[in-house]
């Protein structure tokens, strides 16, 4: 299970990989990749589609990178879930409030 991070040179995108489980292991390398991107405007891709579990823990870590996203006046992109992990984002309804692209 990992985080990876890649961020434009002017950091107004950045884009944060998970591979595998999605889950608390994960919580300190995930914050580490988004606290310390400050640019207003930011918009935040989280690309799920490596990602073959997820929990409640990630669901919450995901909340925590849209506030922090928002706070910066940007956005936040959930791209590629698979079927496993879009059904626990349908469940929890995240789709009310986050982008959830194919």
């Amino acid at each position: 299970m990992s985080v990876t991070c890649t961020c434009t040179s002017d950091n107004r995108h950045v884009t944060m990989t998970v591979v595998d489980r999605f889950d608390f292991a994960l919580h300190q390398i995930f914050r580490e990749c988004y606290r310390d991107i400050t640019v207003p405007g930011t918009v935040f891709t989280l690309d799920l589609q490596r990602a073959s579990y997820m929990d409640s823990s990630a669901l919450g870590m995901i909340l925590l990178l849209k506030d922090h996203a928002e706070a910066l006046g940007g956005r936040l992109v959930v791209r590629k879930p698979n079927d496993v992990v879009r059904k626990i984002l349908e469940i929890a309804r995240f789709e009310r409030f986050i982008t959830i692209e194919e």
